[in-house]
This record gives structure tokens, C-alpha cells and sequence, in this order.
């Protein structure tokens, strides 16, 4: 059997090869050991795509928002039961006043779409769209049932974060996880003016995808559901703090993990403890959460028990933390896909390699 590394590069490089995929980032940490830094494919068709190319990633963005969710507790910023209106007064409108950060970090603050008055043009605008959501009229009371908060849930967890610290999502995440793990570059809300160029561009076959809806009674708008490589793409959103969206490297995002794995951001025990447990009303799905990340690796068998954390993305990206095997995973890539099948065969290889207790050589530089 091959290395892991070997085995996932063979394996990205046979998707690109056959046209399944066109750019692909797979990184994964070991025990605080980067075993895994394989790419694959054309960040653009003028470039090859490099490890250090950052990918607009989508809700695998979600990651990093609630890691930073985190440190506002574990610092003294914020606490997960005292209501969102201490912090900000005027969210309480329709019975919101109950609501708290433990609601939004499960999911069940009751505000999974946005207000329809916001689309993405509004998304930039911060101010906006955080009043938006205080006059919005949740659709169940705080903490009553659970339902995924698609885009809402970056800006409430950030909108917290600046009433608290006084900084923006993304000065927080440059000062307290990128710059300290010397992954600055790597992880990114909004993209600096000068390094756009850097990103990689986003690509989307539209015969992959189903109709969209035309059901009134959807929960998110069509634009919330589902990934958009104009979106993606799109100059003014990139620049944009959107912090339920990242541009990101696969080794930021799984280095980023690492980290919490060794304790070196917060404490990793409670993350991967069942905070609520339903139904979710968006999609009709049971699900699992924690505070702030699904519980259990995508595909895994149930009788494996997992007890991952993390977020996949829109578009067929993911990443995950393992505390039993000690894995801190990410896969980004630059085809948009209605479907997470390149994640779950890239997750099946390191699932197969670590159940063995194999050893791993460290990833060359």
C-alpha cells in the first residue's frame, strides 16, 4: 500500500485527468504532523493551481466562523447563554430577546434565511444587513427547533464579534488564527484588493444541476441553497466580509483544525458533544450539532460513531476535525458540483489508511 500522500495524489490527479474535477486542494494533519499536501489541476486557464491558492470555499466557511465563535467565549467576550440583546439591543424585536450565541452557533436562533429584501448585492453592506435581521420576525421561538442558517449565520455570529471586540470577522481572524499559525494568506472572509488576483476561479456546469424551485414556501432563497460560480467570482462579494463563506487554502483550513486539535485555539472536547438534536425545518433532514459544527464525518457508516466536527461547502468542498483519530482534513476545489462524491472518495482513502494505525511520513514542503 502507498504512502497517503501518494495515494491521494494519485487519486485528485485522475479526476482532473478525466475531467471529473479541474482543480483540487486536499490537505490533512496527523497528530499535529502535516502528512497530506496534494494538488491538482488549473486554478484558472492561465495557471496551474498551487497549494497556496485560496478557493472561495463556501459554507466550509462555516468553520472558521464558529472556531472564531469559540475564542470570543474562551477570551471573555461574549458567553454562549446571555442573550444576543446585551450586546445588541435592538435585536430583540418579534421575541428574539431569548435568543443567544448557543442558539445561533446550533442553528436554532430561528432566522435561517435572510430577510427577502436582501440579496446578494446587499451582502457587502454590513450594516444593512445586520439590521435586517434585528427587525426580522424568526420563524420559531430561539431554541425550539433547529434548521440550517445558511448565510444569516456568519452575520449574527460577527455582527456579536464587533459589538464585543470592536473588530470585524476578518481582522479577528488575521489576529487571533491566521498570523499566529503563520497562515496568513491562507484563510480569508473578505480578500484584500491586492491579493484577488491570487484566488482561484470558481467554474459550474449548469447541466449538473437540478431546476432550481419555484416553491413560495421555500425556507432560503434559490441564491441561499445553492452555490453560484458568478457568485463566487464575483469581485465586490470576494472583498466582502461574508463570514459564512471563506476563501481558503486546503492546508489553512485543515492547519486551522489543527490547531484546535491541539489545543493551541480552544479546547477541542466540547466541540464534539451533541449541543441540539432535531429535525432540521430547512431541509427535512435529522441532523446533529454541536456548538458551531455538524457532528460526524459526511459518509461515514453509522456504526463508526464518529465524533468529527466540521463544516462540508456548497459546491462539493470540506473539512473536518477527528479528536479519535487525531485527523484535521480539508479538500477545496474549483468545479462547483451538486454533490460531495469527490469529498466523500478523498475521506474514504484517509478513513482506509488511518484505520490501520499506519505511519505517515510528514508531507514534503
Amino acid at each position: 500500500m502507498g504512502d497517503l500522500q501518494d495515494r491521494i495524489q494519485q487519486h485528485i490527479d485522475l479526476l482532473v485527468g478525466t475531467g471529473a474535477e479541474s482543480g483540487l486542494q486536499v490537505a490533512v494533519y496527523r497528530d499535529g504532523t502535516l502528512i497530506v499536501d496534494a494538488v491538482s489541476g488549473a486554478a484558472d486557464p492561465t495557471r496551474p493551481l498551487g497549494s497556496g491558492t485560496p478557493v472561495l470555499s463556501f459554507s466550509t466557511g462555516k468553520n472558521v466562523t464558529a472556531t472564531l465563535a469559540q475564542l470570543l467565549v474562551s477570551r471573555g467576550y461574549v458567553q454562549l447563554d446571555s442573550p444576543i440583546t446585551e450586546l445588541w439591543p435592538e435585536f430583540g424585536a418579534y421575541g428574539k430577546e431569548t435568543a443567544t450565541l448557543r442558539h445561533v452557533l446550533t442553528h436554532t436562533a430561528g432566522l435561517p434565511s435572510m430577510p427577502r429584501e436582501i440579496t446578494p448585492r446587499e451582502l457587502p453592506d454590513w450594516s444593512r444587513v445586520c439590521a435586517a435581521l434585528a427587525a426580522a420576525r424568526p420563524r420559531w421561538r430561539p431554541g425550539a427547533e433547529l434548521g440550517y442558517h445558511s448565510y444569516t449565520f456568519g452575520y449574527l455570529v460577527g455582527e456579536l464579534a464587533r459589538r464585543a471586540t470592536g473588530r470585524t470577522m476578518g481582522e479577528l481572524l488575521r489576529e487571533w488564527i491566521t498570523v499566529p499559525l503563520g497562515i496568513d494568506g491562507e484563510l480569508y472572509f473578505g480578500v484584500p484588493d491586492e491579493s484577488l488576483p491570487e484566488l482561484a476561479h470558481l467554474e459550474q456546469d449548469a447541466s449538473q444541476w437540478p431546476a432550481g424551485s419555484e416553491d413560495g414556501d421555500a425556507v432560503l432563497a434559490p441564491w441561499e441553497s445553492g452555490p453560484s460560480a458568478e457568485f463566487g467570482n464575483d469581485g465586490e462579494i470576494l472583498r466582502a466580509d461574508i463570514p459564512s463563506v471563506c476563501s481558503a487554502t486546503a492546508h489553512g483550513l485543515a492547519a486551522m483544525f489543527n490547531a484546535v486539535l491541539q489545543g493551541e485555539l480552544v479546547d477541542p472536547a466540547p466541540l464534539s458533544a451533541v449541543a441540539f438534536e432535531g429535525v432540521d425545518q430547512v431541509f427535512g433532514t435529522p441532523a446533529r450539532m454541536g456548538l458551531g459544527f455538524p457532528l460526524g464525518r459526511i459518509g461515514a457508516p453509522a456504526e463508526e460513531k464518529s465524533v468529527a466536527f466540521g463544516w462540508p461547502g456548497g459546491g462539493g468542498s470540506y473539512a473536518y476535525a477527528d479528536p479519535a483519530g487525531g485527523i484535521a482534513f480539508a479538500l477545496t476545489k474549483t468545479q462547483l458540483v451538486p454533490n460531495f462524491d469527490t469529498a466523500l472518495s478523498v475521506t474514504a482513502i484517509v478513513a482506509d489508511e488511518t484505520r490501520h494505525g499506519r505511519q505517515f511520513r510528514e508531507a514534503p514542503k
